[in-house]
Parts: C-alpha cells; sequence; structure tokens
C-alpha cells in the first residue's frame, strides 16, 4: 500500500493488517519503558488502537484530543468495555509529556521506537520516514479485526464518525454478551 506526506507517495512495508482477521499482538514500549503487549493486557475488552507518525504533528495532536475527547462521552462504558492505545514512534518521554500538557488521560501511550516491531506487523511502517502511518482500528473482545482505516495523506485526519459508529456497536455486543 502507498499513502502520501505533503502529496509525496511513501510505501509502507510490512505485513498488512485486514478486516476479518485475528490482531497480532506485538511488543511496543509503556511509558515506563518496558515492553507490554497490549492485546492480552487488554483480553476481553473491545479495543481502539490508533497509530500517529508523532505527536509532534499538529494533526497528529489534533486527533489525539478529538479522540480522547470523544471518549469522554462514553463514561463508565469506556472503562468497562474498551481500550485505547496510541502508538507512534514517539520516545516514552515526549509521549508522556504531551499527555501531561494535553491533560490526555484516557488513552495509553505506547511507543514502537525500539524496533518498529508493531509497524512492520501490522503493514504501517512509512518506509522513507521511518515511522508509522497514520492509522485507526478497532480490536473486538474475541481479537478479531473489526474496522481498520489507513489515512492515505500523513497530514489528514481519519474519519472520526465512522470510527466511533463502530467501536459504539461492539461496545453494544459486548454489553448484550456479559
Amino acid at each position: 500500500m502507498q499513502v502520501t506526506f505533503h502529496g509525496q507517495p511513501m510505501r509502507l512495508i510490512g505485513l498488512p493488517m485486514k478486516v476479518g482477521t485475528r490482531a497480532r499482538d506485538v511488543r511496543v514500549i509503556d511509558n515506563n519503558l518496558l515492553p507490554v503487549l497490549p492485546l492480552e493486557r487488554s483480553r476481553g475488552k473491545v479495543r481502539l488502537l490508533l497509530t500517529v507518525p508523532s505527536l509532534d504533528m499538529p494533526v497528529c495532536s489534533d486527533e489525539t484530543r478529538k479522540f480522547s475527547h470523544h471518549l469522554t462521552l462514553l463514561g463508565q462504558q469506556l472503562t468497562d468495555f474498551v481500550e485505547v492505545f496510541l502508538i507512534s514512534v514517539d520516545l516514552p518521554f515526549a509521549q508522556t509529556r504531551w499527555q501531561a500538557i494535553e491533560k490526555v488521560t484516557n488513552i495509553t501511550m505506547l511507543s514502537d521506537y525500539r524496533d518498529l516491531d508493531f509497524a512492520r506487523s501490522w503493514g504501517l511502517l512509512v518506509q522513507d520516514l521511518g515511522l508509522l502511518a497514520h492509522a485507526v482500528y478497532v480490536v473486538d473482545s474475541t481479537g478479531i479485526v473489526t474496522y481498520q482505516e489507513i489515512v492515505t495523506e500523513l497530514t489528514a485526519e481519519p474519519d472520526y464518525a465512522v470510527a466511533f459508529a463502530v467501536l459504539s456497536a461492539e461496545i453494544a455486543t459486548l454489553k448484550a454478551a456479559s
């Protein structure tokens, strides 16, 4: 697949994740510099995975704040049924600083800076830049990818409405089953 950065074509490398397949759990680094497997850690919940090139890019910062704001509207459902992860190649120190400045507490920041394992395993490594592509995934409570959007221009925002519609449907399914 190909994305663009300011209109310039950029190739994505790695094994693309597809809707309907089991999500691959890949080691990333938390804000304590410890390796974690986010899907294992959130087993039984609906997962919203956001990937951004860097929180230092205004579009990525704006997107993360917007997702955080929309997530607050879920109230207790967020705590009970959903885990939200943002993965970038920003250092954990930078992610923690950004999170404190922006007061975003409902998204767990994870870093892929060491080996870019997540980027490669999900087909999101922007080869020319060494960054993750801009993407949104919903993974259901059983680990199946039910929604995917890879934003084709790295400086554009995803479709929030569709992502939240799928997320809400997955929450309703999980609530009905419990």
